[in-house]
Parts: C-alpha cells; structure tokens; sequence
C-alpha cells in the first residue's frame, strides 16, 4: 500500500495536469504602503500576525529581492499596469490626487485590456490613483493639480461621467475610491459615477499623525473605516459570480491599506501589538484571507495566480543611526517615536521609508501562489520589480502586446515561478518621491543624488550642514552593507563609471534596449 502523502502528491498532479495554464485566473492583490518587514513571513519579529499573507508565502513562492520602480503610490500603479516607467510620462515627481485627470494614455495598453481582448473577464475593485477626467460644473476638464495642494473638489459636476478610468483602460467592471483617503473625494465611484453623491464636507481633524485626510466633499454615509472591510465585500463576490464560468478572470484589487489615514475598523482593535498601524495592516491581511477563502470555496483556486506586493515601502519606520556620515543623529519625528514605542519596524532593518530611494523606500513583499505550477514552500533571492509583472502575464498567457510602448522596461519571471534559478531581469532602476534616480545592478546601487531623496532627513545633500565638498552621489555594496551605511562613491569611482551609462541608457531607450545593449 503506497503512503498517504505519495497517493495525494499523485492526485494533486493529475488534476493540475488537466488545467489550462496558458489561462490561469489571475489576482493581483495592492497593499498601500506596507512594508518588507510588516508580514510576518518576512519579519519573524513583526508584532503584526499575518496568517493570510503567510499561507501565500507557504503554498508558494516568497521573493527576498522584489522592488517597486517608484518609491511612491501613483508611479508605481501606472508602471505594474503598463510595464513602462512612469517617469516617461509626464509625472516625473510626486503623486495625482483625487481629481488628477488619466495618466494612462488612450492608445496605451494595461494588463486589463490585454487580457481582455485576450478573453478574460476584467475586474478592478479598489484605490485607483491613477486619474480619471473629471469636469467641473462649467463642464471644463479638470487639469493637473500644479504646484497646489490637494484639491476639495466642491467645484466638480457629480452627476457626469467620469471618463480615463478603470473603464476605459480594460475593466469591465470597477468598484472603488478615485485615491487615497487623504485625498477628496471621500465616496465610492461604482463604473463611471459615483454611487452616491458627495454632498457633505469632510474636515481635516488636526493635530494628529494619523491623518485623517484633508478637507474635501464626501457621500454622507461614506465612514474611511469602512472602506477596506468593503473592498473585501466587492471583491469577494467578484470572485463568487466566477464559478462555473468558462472565462477566466482578471481581478486587480489595489488596496487603501495600510496608508493614512490609519483606521481599523473597531472590530479588529487590539488585533497586533503594533498599535493602529498593526491594526490596520492585520485587516489588510484578512482581507488577503477572505480572497483566498473565496477562491478555495469557489473551487479555482488551485488554477489562480495570485500575487501580492505593495505600492512601496512603510511609512512606520525609524532610524537609529546617523542619516548620513555627517556625525549627527536625526531626530525621531512623532510618527518614529510612536512606531519605537510599539517596537515594530515595517522595513525591517532595510535603510529609509516610503518616497526614499533607499531600500526601504522600494523593497517590498512580494509573494505569489498558483498550486497547479508554482512549488509550495519556495524562495527566491531573484531580483524582480513590478514593472515584470506585465511581461510575466504576457508570456504565461501568450497575449498580445504588440502596440505602443506597453513592456519596454519589463522582464517576465515565469521561469522562475517554474522553477529556474536564473536571474530574468538584469538591473533594476528606482525612483524617489523628488524625482531621484537609483540604479542597482548586482550588488552595487547607485544613487544619483545625495540624501533620500524622500521623506527620511536629510532628503539632499543641501540639507547636509558644513559638507559643501560632498560627492556627487551615492554607492553601496548591498552584500556587504545591505543597511545603506557607507557610502564607496570616492572609492570605487570606476563602479560608478559603468553604472551612470547604463542608468543613461535605461532613460534614453528602454530597460530592455539597455540590457541588450550592456
């Protein structure tokens, strides 16, 4: 009589062998500003129990060396969905706010539209952030936002069309917010309108760190608390009408958590020992948990790939060293002090937060589960961005992307999902809130730049006191200083000799062109 075990391994791959691999569901969960050292996959001493995220990271593969290409949200939303930089377009710093208009060019193709013309029904449900045109009562669009502060959208016509969003870009279907919940307008857009008009005004209660959002209009019912638990709603019943369907489903579900404003439901207080923020990102987690479940429960799970990364890096991190060999610590900010308070680091031991271009700023969980190909338990040290994910889907589904410029800075990594351990994407670039650009290739970076180049002090190297003579940049060996601490700019100047062309080439033609090139 065989083993249990070899019975089952047997059963388990018959029925994968009988799938369509060429045409997986495919989710692609978004966290908002989670960071490398939330999960407790990834951090075994995070004060945060992430039971959902760490069955991913059980049932498939965990990546250690995974980047966003920008160290902020907006850049990096609109280079996972097109596979370009986003500072091609014209963002080349910074964020969109709520009324932004579409980032995404009419003639531009995302993963929505790829796979939709590809066959596959196409959901989006979440935070957008990536514009959308809206018109004011005068029926004038609305433009870019300039140098102004977030805009409170009293002036927006409600009651038209929004058009560049979700819908146009390949979703069939989008239920979600316009971006952040710092930023107006506070309702739930449902297609192309909002589901019920922002009438309402919504202050900015100050004085806090937690940030709850900047004046602006709001739907009388619309509570920021409830927003996350009803992401999950939507999205689980997105999942539900895919049983027995013959399509094969897109479901793109960018989250709002655990960005400000930090705001756990009141049924999940006390759920971490992190305080709020550990709150908030352990519900993040359960509604990582119901996806699962729902996929489990609607029996196609076993063909789904379903990835989870975040935009960028935490935001509740402190630094306990100087910021720069300048002699002299930084001082904590309130927001340093409260996470040292709880003793919980969401970068882990990784240098700098959200908007740096230090690792803390771009290096992000990233976790992928997909039982009919992808082997449990595994680990990969391969270095990826988000910018691979759009190749990746092209060459597992073998959709067409031929238009446009759609994938020019992307590397698929289906061959490590298959098992290879060879590298797929050769460099990778990063980007900081300012406008900073950071190379990596191997184990040097490069940064073009002195500072963060984000939040984290000192953000130039004119902040720097009494250091006129600095060098022109930044160049770290991760192997042997994976924290970012010295700095080989002067030392190693023929490192930098090869790296400065190849960051050159990347902005002049493409990643891929550079990589052919070099």
């Amino acid at each position: 009589m065989k083993p249990l075990f070899i019975i089952l391994t047997c059963l388990t791959v018959s029925f994968a062998a009988g799938l369509d691999t060429s045409r997986p569901n495919i989710v692609i969960i978004l966290a908002d500003d989670m960071g490398w050292g939330d999960p407790q996959c990834y951090q075994a001493d995070s004060r945060i129990p992430t039971p959902g995220l760490d069955r991913i990271a059980a049932e498939g593969m965990r990546f250690t060396d995974a980047h966003t290409p920008s160290s902020v949200c907006t850049p990096t939303r609109y280079t996972l969905l097109t596979g370009r930089y986003c500072w091609r377009t014209s963002l080349k710093k910074g964020v969109l706010d709520g009324f932004g208009p579409p980032l995404i060019g009419e003639n531009e193709t995302t993963l929505a539209s790829l796979l939709k013309a590809a066959g596959y029904r196409t959901a989006c449900v979440g935070k957008w952030h990536l514009g959308m045109q809206w018109h004011d009562k005068d029926g004038n669009p609305v433009p870019e936002r300039g140098a102004q502060r977030f805009r409170p959208g009293t002036d927006i016509d409600f009651e038209r069309d929004i058009t560049g969003g979700p819908m146009d870009v390949g979703f069939d279907s989008y239920f979600g917010i316009s971006a952040s919940l710092d930023m107006s307008p506070y309702c739930y857009l449902q297609g192309r309108r909002a589901e019920t008009l922002p009438t309402d005004l919504h202050e900015e209660i100050p004085g806090t760190i937690f940030l709850n959002g900047v004046s602006g209009v709001k739907s009388p019912d619309f509570d920021i608390h409830d927003v996350l638990p009803r992401f999950g709603d939507e999205a689980v019943k997105v999942i539900t009408e895919q049983k027995d369907s013959e399509e094969p489903l897109f479901l793109y579900l960018p989250l709002n958590s655990p960005h400000l404003p930090v705001s756990p439901s009141s049924s999940v207080k006390g759920k971490s020992e992190a305080g709020d923020y550990g709150d908030f990102v352990w519900e993040t987690d359960h509604v990582v948990g119901r996806v699962l479940d729902a996929l489990d429960e609607t029996g196609i799970a076993e063909n789904t790939l379903v990835l989870f990364t975040s935009d960028n890096g935490g935001l509740w991190h402190w630094w306990e060293f100087p910021a720069d060999d300048d002699g002299g610590k930084i001082p904590l900010t309130p927001r340093g002090q409260y996470v040292k308070d709880f003793s919980h680091q969401s970068n882990a031991h990784w240098r700098g937060t959200k908007a740096d271009v230090y690792e803390g700023g771009h290096r992000v969980p990233f976790l992928v589960r997909w039982p009919a190909v992808v082997k449990a338990g595994e680990v990969s040290d391969a270095l990826v961005e988000l910018t691979d994910v759009f190749d990746t889907v092209v060459e597992i589904t073998g959709a067409s992307a031929d238009s446009g410029t759609s994938g020019m800075d992307s590397f698929s990594f289906q061959a490590i999902l298959k098992g290879s351990s060879e590298a797929s994407r050769p460099f990778s670039v990063h980007h900081g809130l300012s406008g900073m650009f950071a190379l990596r290739k191997g184990p040097w970076k490069l940064i073009e730049g002195r500072g963060s180049g984000g939040f984290t002090r000192p953000r130039s190297f004119r902040e720097i006191p009494g250091k006129p003579a600095v060098p022109e940049g930044q160049l770290y060996d991760l192997v042997n200083d994976p924290q970012e601490k010295v700095n080989q700019w002067e030392r190693q100047k023929e490192q930098v000799a090869l790296m400065l062309p190849l960051l050159n080439a990347v902005r002049e033609t493409s990643a891929k062109e550079a990589a052919s090139a070099n």
